[in-house]
């Protein structure tokens, strides 16, 4: 009989789970163990394409489960602002100011701990690349603290396809990119109904994700940093 019922239970909230999803989106949440950065490949060759990606993963005899781009780049498709990669840090933090998104303050640092603690924070809060594996620098920021970035204004017309990423309570990673044009505001008030108290635009229409469990594979590109996770 107890086991029925929380059978019953665990349907049900699966249901209202499911219910509560946002048709805007494609969404994708993860432990933050589970988070990898890619740039370039055995022999240097920046991937660029999330296809180059998914056939690098392959000839290493594993399996690409998600895949979405991980922030802006130059026209070299190096990463703009700072990328760290395994430890390694490839690129320096950006402190500058400037036009674009990117530079529309205050902007931030996605990262992860060698620990694998997640987190994002603007990016004159990031102190010390120190224990930290991996790390991606984007802007704007999304969500400060549980407050959406004061630049942004309900019913902007301003829309374009958008990805994102936010670190929810219990340290899970939640991936975003949206199937429909969308403004700033509206792209940070759905990562803040999901939980998330800080979140970090990544990029916008030239974005792409590839996550096949919810029939979307999006599979070309021309990027600088990847964000995968595996099966």
């Amino acid at each position: 009989m107890k086991v029925r019922l929380l059978l019953f239970f665990f349907l049900a909230f699966a249901t209202l789970q499911a219910q509560q999803k946002d048709a805007r989106f494609v969404s994708f949440t993860i432990e933050a163990s589970q988070v990898s950065f890619y740039w370039k490949d055995d022999r240097g060759q920046i991937l660029k394409s999330i296809l180059n990606l998914k056939t690098f993963i392959e000839n290493q005899n594993s399996q690409l489960r998600f895949a979405m781009n991980g922030g802006m780049y130059t026209r070299e498709n190096a990463p703009q602002g700072l990328f760290i990669e395994n430890g390694t840090q490839h690129t320096k933090l950006d402190t500058a100011s400037g036009s674009g998104n990117f530079y529309l303050k205050p902007n931030g640092v996605f990262y992860i701990t060698a620990e694998n603690r997640a987190g994002i924070c603007k990016t004159e809060d990031f102190k010390s690349i120190s224990g930290v594996r991996v790390a991606t620098q984007s802007g704007p920021m999304l969500l400060i603290s549980g407050e959406i970035h004061p630049a942004f204004k309900k019913g902007s017309v301003n829309l374009n396809i958008r990805n994102g990423v936010g670190v929810l309570p219990d340290n899970r990673v939640v991936f975003l990119m949206s199937k429909v044009e969308i403004n700033f505001f509206d792209f940070a008030e759905a990562f803040k109904a999901m939980g998330c108290r800080n979140a970090l635009y990544l990029d916008g229409f030239v974005s792409r994700t590839y996550l096949p469990e919810e029939n979307w594979t999006q599979l070309d590109g021309n990027f600088g940093v990847i964000i995968g996770v595996l099966k």
